[in-house]
């Protein structure tokens, strides 16, 4: 056999009474896998059982080994009766698969019930020996890492990037079948947890043996989302980015973090391809996988299923010897190929990775479900997303671009009707990497070739000017003045550390809300459909308002989520909004009404821009956006007059006869024109003057780092927060909008209160999540992570300021329910120190906390190992939803619940941290007559172990004076 699990159980603690007459539990375990089960023996009468057992052994594939999870099911013994569940562990033996990874899960790990919550812990050992396997036919990628994070893990080094990897899976949804109508809803949530359990691990198995085949090792941005279709079924999709890493084997003994200074363009990351302190750029003997990458030049070979929709390939080929360049240790003169889809999952790049940005390109579909026949045959869904993905594709190539960056896709469901949505931004990258690129020889751009300026190069326009697809106002480059620049860039990946930025950024937020009528079937996509361009095109509209109302001309990690209800649609777009040296200053916001029918009116008007001017003064103050003045005397050549900057081109199909010339001036000359032909518009103005604006001292954006702030601390603090509101069935659409952005609005507003013991602080990586659980019910949830900046701040007691539980009691807005968790600094449980103390070496002290971020690194700190990824999923049900103390009690206690389960299995792997941390999923579903409520989130991220830096330098400090020491001890004698 390849290989045999192995499993441990040593001890439980604070399990629940379940003799009432005696008031305590006669315990046992039983442990599965596969088919087999092993039982302990009952330990009577105890709360606290000390089944210390024998090693439990199970010979598996290592198929099986990725697909199937470690089931831990505690019981509690009945002579007379079947015995009573107490609560259920699953462990993802996957970490244990890769070498470079974990060698044992060991600790304490809550034992959680879908009806009760967290039951008490378990004590548990679990190790894998791994046979060699040299069967080519073989079905497993065991020794594939996966990364949540859209840039190159912090201790890897990128030896090529192979390109999109995508897979589903499908099957019927143990929750509708037939058989649930009889069974409990304990079995009917345990069977869907398992079910999903088995498919996330099948899902990637299956996107494992795609990157193996294109010649790599690991997974960068694994996106992976459930669409829960209710009775059409259960589809489990991912898609990532496939990439050959390399460990960066010396680990430095002094090093700055990159993100512990501002991203200027001087920033050098060692996972980028640059040379980190202490870190000799020459690698060791190469590993077989850089071997095979030699062969990379042809085409990779066709999978078992749908190869056209994977087969993308971005294949650097490096030559022995010579210096490495600046893409991720790549010798110079790599090569690419690029195939089908030249998608990449990652927001972030290596400097000169990235030539030109178009901007973004999304596609949205409107689809009628069906039930899933055959769940071997899942073929629908996969031609649902070839088409979106051929539509991007086309769109990036109408930009004159050849790939697309900072890719993502999502669902929305309501009944059986789905909106597919995928979105990215459009790219050029480096024509150093390409060698039988998809742009054709007279398409090919000679200006490509030569150096620009890193810092304004990415601004520049890749489409041709002369034949530009939408109305566009071009002008020349404020920073090098050679080459076009667009008047405003919209993109959906990270600020490039190079970008010339003026001032701070800011989180900037579209939302609107759309009645619809109900309707079944076919009536309710083509309704849907109706309406998905308009809602679309009024959330740009609205970003581009707010854009130029902070006096900002960019938006980065630009998110547009539609999510669909049986009577509206709710859209929600949130970026983070920069200045742009390079682009030019934006003008003012300059109202134009209806022809005034009396004095009063013309005064509102007045008024009104009288407002808009004051206001975005105001910003241009806060965010210190002083752009500097272009002067002839000091650049050289004078700018082009307006008229001569570009021109206009309506479409393809017009003559350049037909073609006007057009005032396209900018800055203080030319405003942009909100025409008021109605009430609504009115209302608008009016709703784009009332954005609350942030607190003195905060400041927020949806992108890891926040552009224009410095001096990061080690004060950290993440957060996640849910909120349900209920609607009234009468309101009219202004009203929505109103109930709908307030909604958003006081969600950041109580955030501020709760995290004002850390100003000056920012909200980083604000990332909201909107849907429709039930009619006339809208849920926002939001996940982000409060970064205090300011060093010359005196922070009192350091790392507690930053850790401590800032809720206190329940927080319950007006006609709303909400629930919050704050990262909790709570030690580990007794014996975990024992499995840190290998860490000791590193950090010269065992570590008591398991840190949570959203970011992909942690402030002030070190990775210095992946441990694995963690993906769960988790259900929680409830019929006693008032006694638990409302929505908001319970969604509170199941985030607390979670992250408590997230942090023992990362402490089991030995971890003491979780970077790149998201909630994929949160479904909420409420029955207030019945007293039930229903929820069920996915939460994912990467287990790592750090080092504070302090701690690395005090180590380095120490081996220097020992070093000295020895060397005047030889001296001596």
């Amino acid at each position: 056999m390849p290989g045999k699990l192995k499993a441990k159980i040593v001890a439980g603690r604070h399990l629940p009474v379940m003799d009432r007459a005696s008031d305590l539990t006669d315990a046992f375990v039983e442990v599965k896998f596969g088919n087999t089960t092993f039982k302990t023996d009952v330990y009577p009468k105890s709360l606290n059982p000390q089944w210390n057992s024998e090693w439990f052994k199970f010979e598996v594939d290592d198929e099986d080994l990725q697909d199937e999870p470690l089931q831990i099911t505690v019981l509690d013994h009945d002579t007379y009766s079947a015995n009573d569940a107490i609560g259920k562990v699953y462990i993802d033996i996957d970490p244990l698969l890769c070498s470079e990874a974990a060698t044992v899960i060991s600790g304490w790990l809550p034992i959680y019930d879908t009806i009760h919550g967290i039951r008490g812990e378990i004590n548990v050992l679990v190790k894998v020996d791994l046979f060699n396997d040299l069967n080519r036919f073989r079905q497993s990628s065991c020794g594939v890492k996966f990364f949540c994070t859209t840039s190159i893990p912090r201790c890897y080094r990128a030896v090529m990037v192979h390109g999109f990897v995508e897979e589903l899976v499908v099957n019927e949804d143990p929750e509708y079948q037939w058989i649930d109508r009889i069974r409990t809803p304990r079995a009917s949530n345990e069977a869907r947890q398992r079910l999903i359990f088995l498919m996330s691990g099948e899902l990637q198995r299956k996107i494992g043996l795609k990157v193996l085949e294109m010649g790599g090792n690991a997974v960068v941005g694994y996106l992976q989302c459930f669409d829960l279709e209710g009775e059409s079924g259960l589809v489990v999709r991912a898609i990532g980015t496939a990439c050959t890493l390399e460990k960066i084997s010396t680990f430095p003994a002094t090093a700055t973090h990159p993100n512990n200074s501002s991203p200027s363009k001087d920033m050098k990351e060692p996972g980028f391809g640059e040379e980190a302190p202490g870190v000799p750029l020459s690698s060791g003997p190469p590993t077989p996988l850089r071997a095979q990458t030699f062969s990379s030049f042809s085409p990779s070979k066709s999978y078992s299923r749908q190869s056209s929709s994977s087969d993308t390939e971005l294949s650097l080929t490096p030559k022995t010897g010579g210096h490495l360049c600046h893409f991720c240790m790549i010798p110079p003169s790599p090569f690419c190929v690029f195939q089908e889809y030249p998608f990449f999952t990652l927001t972030a790049f290596p400097p000169g990775f990235l030539l030109h940005v178009g901007g973004v390109v999304s596609a949205r579909s409107v689809k009628l479900l069906d039930r899933i026949h055959n769940p071997d045959e899942p073929e629908t869904r996969d031609a649902w997303w070839e088409e979106i993905r051929q539509e991007i594709k086309s769109h990036a190539k109408a930009l004159g671009c050849h790939a697309v960056v900072g890719y993502s896709e999502s669902t929305s469901i309501c009944e059986e009707v789905c909106i597919l949505s995928a979105s990215g931004t459009a790219a050029v990258l480096s024509s150093r990497f390409m060698q039988d690129g998809p742009l054709d020889t007279e398409h090919r751009l000679s200006r490509f070739e030569e150096v620009v300026s890193p810092g304004c190069g990415f601004c520049h326009i890749p489409y041709d000017e002369l034949n530009i697809p939408f109305p566009a106002q071009l002008t020349y480059c404020y920073c090098c003045r050679r080459y076009k620049v667009p008047d405003v860039l919209f993109t959906t990946i990270d600020l490039p550390t190079e970008a010339n930025v003026t001032g701070k950024g800011c989180l900037i937020q579209a939302r609107l809300c759309r009645t619809k009528k109900k309707a079944q079937g076919e009536g309710n996509a083509t309704a849907i459909s109706s309406l998905l361009p308009f809602l679309e095109y009024e959330l740009h509209t609205q970003l581009m308002n707010k854009l130029k109302l902070r006096g900002m001309n960019a938006l980065f990690g630009l998110r547009i989520q539609i999510s669909v209800g049986e009577t509206m649609l709710l859209g929600l777009a949130s970026a983070t909004g920069v200045y742009l040296t390079a682009l030019p200053s934006p003008g003012g916001i300059q109202i134009a009404g209806k022809t005034p029918s009396d004095i009063t009116y013309e005064q509102h008007i007045s008024t009104m821009q009288k407002k808009i001017n004051d206001t975005i003064d105001k910003n241009k103050e806060l965010y210190e956006i002083n752009p500097p003045e272009v002067v002839e005397e000091i650049i050289g050549s004078p700018i082009p007059e307006p008229r001569q900057r570009s021109r206009l081109f309506r479409s393809h199909s017009e003559s350049s006869d037909e073609v006007s010339e057009l005032d396209l001036s900018h800055g203080k000359k030319d405003a942009f024109v909100l025409e008021i032909d109605d009430t609504d518009a009115v209302e608008d103005i009016h709703a784009l003057l009332t954005d609350s604006p942030t607190p003195a001292g905060f400041y927020s954006c949806n992108t890891e780092i926040m552009p224009g702030i410095q001096n990061w601390t080690s004060a950290i603090q993440m957060f996640t927060s849910v909120r349900v509101f209920r609607l009234n069935a009468n309101l009219t659409n202004q009203g929505l909008n109103k109930i709908f952005s307030d909604l958003c609005e006081n969600l950041l507003k109580s955030l501020y209160f709760k995290l004002r013991s850390m100003v000056p602080c920012c909200l980083c990586h604000l990332n909201f999540t909107v849907a429709i659980p039930e009619d006339e019910l809208i849920q926002v949830a939001v996940t982000a992570v409060a970064m205090s900046f300011d060093k010359e701040q005196p922070l009192e007691n350091g790392k507690q300021s930053g850790e401590k539980t800032l809720i206190k009691g329940k927080h319950r807005p007006l006609k709303a329910m909400s629930a919050s968790s704050l990262e909790k600094a709570s030690p580990l449980p007794e014996g975990r120190s024992r499995s840190l103390r290998s860490n000791r070496s590193y950090s010269g002290s065992s570590v008591a906390v398991v840190k949570m971020t959203p970011l992909s690194f942690i402030p002030g700190a070190k990775i210095i190992k992946y441990l694995g990824i963690i993906n769960m999923f988790f259900i929680r049900e409830t019929s006693s939803l008032r006694e638990e103390g409302g929505v908001s009690g319970f969604l509170h206690t199941f985030i607390a619940e979670v992250f408590a389960m997230v942090r023992a299995h990362v402490a089991a792997l030995g971890g003491n941290a979780v970077v790149s941390y998201s909630m994929k999923e949160c479904v909420f579903m409420e029955n207030p007559n019945k007293n039930q409520a229903q929820c069920l989130i996915n939460v994912s991220g990467d287990a790592v172990i750090f080092v504070r830096e302090s701690e690395l330098e005090s180590t380095s400090v120490q081996t220097q004076s020992a070093t000295t020491h020895t060397s005047n001890g030889g001296e001596g004698t």
